[in-house]
């Protein structure tokens, strides 16, 4: 089997004695084109889309380069619905949800608007701009709501995105292309705060998981900042392994969001009967193995599938570092008690996601696959690894005799589920 990294990838041959199973999502056939589900999900938007009128100003917010949406298809259809209800192409954005992250390049909002390109005003999200923010309210929590000025100034918001698992959020999409996508940096990392739970040493609330809703209070943070924006509606993708665009849901922005989220959920939790020793796991090559951030995702589901004090293996070419700056600088805690007293005093979505990667290097043994120096990999707790083989021979000497392995090709897009 091939296993993807970076643009590459690594072979890997298990003697069948040692193969548990390979966990990948069911397989799915789908008779209709991208373009056409595309459509048959926009037809549902027909009765928002009637409302509109010539001359008013529409903002499309969708997703930034570290996750693939099928942006390029979908943008050029909704933008074809919009002109034929008489909305200018000088009166449609398109604003990059960067949340925290990066601005995009030329070449990334190339890529991301595929056709429109050039013709199609774009700008990314800019969550420290404070003159370019605007307070739209305050949730039951008190997170104090400040968004994109363009979203709150257009006539109309559509939000666009895509839905798979999302670790401490239970799923991507929705919601989210409000909160965190075009919020303050405060307000995001309010939003995300709430994964743990009130009081000093009680850690993170067990309901903040990945493929679950209810109950979940960072999901619910979201919804109330989303409802604050008052989308028009939203449209999202729901994608296979390869990036194949399987599902469109488009809509009702709550309702539309919950019934991907339900279909995700059908399509992609792989039920497991029982754990193993060593699970290898790819992240599915780039994008998804862009920085360490976005591999996270795909070292939380792979966890799910061995034992405690197992082995892992992640292929994640990290070409982008970290993802952020000041990610890396969270592993000066060693212990997870102070570690989380240090994230309760000075929150980061970053620390966030570093408190949960330092929580599973302590309960399972990782070997990391990837470009970082061996010295930065070991601060983190994990093993540093140059090649899959490097890895399993490094792996081999960890394991009982009688070990048996999983293999996930695309970790993050499949959540093993113990049944």
């Amino acid at each position: 089997m091939e296993l993807k990294y970076g643009s590459t990838s690594f072979p890997l041959n298990l003697p069948p004695e040692r193969l548990a199973g390979v966990i990948t999502p069911s397989p799915i056939v789908i008779d209709a084109s991208p373009v056409e589900i595309i459509k048959t999900a926009l037809d549902a938007c027909n009765k928002s889309i009637s409302s509109f009128r010539t001359g008013e100003k529409v903002v499309i917010v969708t997703s930034d380069i570290t996750r693939y949406t099928g942006s390029e298809i979908y943008l050029p259809l909704l933008v074809e619905r919009l002109n034929r209800q008489g909305i200018a192409d000088d009166d449609i954005e398109i604003l990059i949800a960067l949340g925290i992250h990066r601005k995009q390049t030329e070449h990334e909002h190339q890529k991301i608007l595929g056709p429109l390109h050039g013709r199609i005003r774009v700008s990314d999200h800019e969550c420290d701009d404070h003159d370019s923010l605007s307070l739209i309210g305050t949730t039951s929590n008190g997170i104090k709501v400040r968004i994109n000025r363009k979203a709150v100034e257009a006539d109309h918001l559509i939000l666009t995105g895509t839905i798979g698992f999302h670790y401490f959020a239970g799923f991507g999409g929705g919601r989210k292309s409000v909160l965190p996508g075009i919020a303050s940096r405060k307000a995001c990392m309010a939003s995300h705060f709430t994964v743990l739970n009130p009081g000093e040493g009680s850690g993170k609330n067990p309901l903040a998981v990945t493929g679950n809703l209810e109950g979940n209070p960072v999901h619910r943070a979201m919804v109330e900042g989303c409802a604050l924006a008052k989308p028009a509606f939203i449209l999202n993708t729901v994608l296979a392994a390869d990036k194949r665009i399987i599902a469109v849901f488009a809509g009702d922005w709550r309702e539309a969001h919950e019934a991907g989220c339900r279909f995700c959920h059908e399509q992609f939790a792989y039920p497991l009967a029982e754990k193993s020793d060593l699970v290898v796991a790819s992240c599915g090559g780039f994008p998804k193995d862009i920085n360490l951030i976005q591999a996270h995702k795909s070292m939380e589901y792979a966890a799910q599938s061995i034992k405690d004090g197992g082995v892992m293996i992640l292929l994640a070419e990290c070409r982008d570092g970290f993802g952020n700056g000041t990610f890396f600088n969270w592993f000066r805690h060693k212990r997870l008690d102070e570690f989380e007293t240090a994230l309760r005093a000075q929150y980061e979505i970053n620390g966030q996601t570093a408190y949960s990667l330092l929580q599973k290097a302590q309960r399972f043994r990782i070997i990391l696959v990837s470009q970082f120096p061996a010295k930065q990999v070991e601060e983190m707790g994990l093993i540093p690894a140059q090649t899959l083989d490097e890895a399993m021979g490094i792996a081999g000497l960890m394991l009982p005799k009688e070990w048996r392995c999983y293999l996930m090709p695309e970790a993050g897009s499949v959540l093993p589920v113990a049944v």
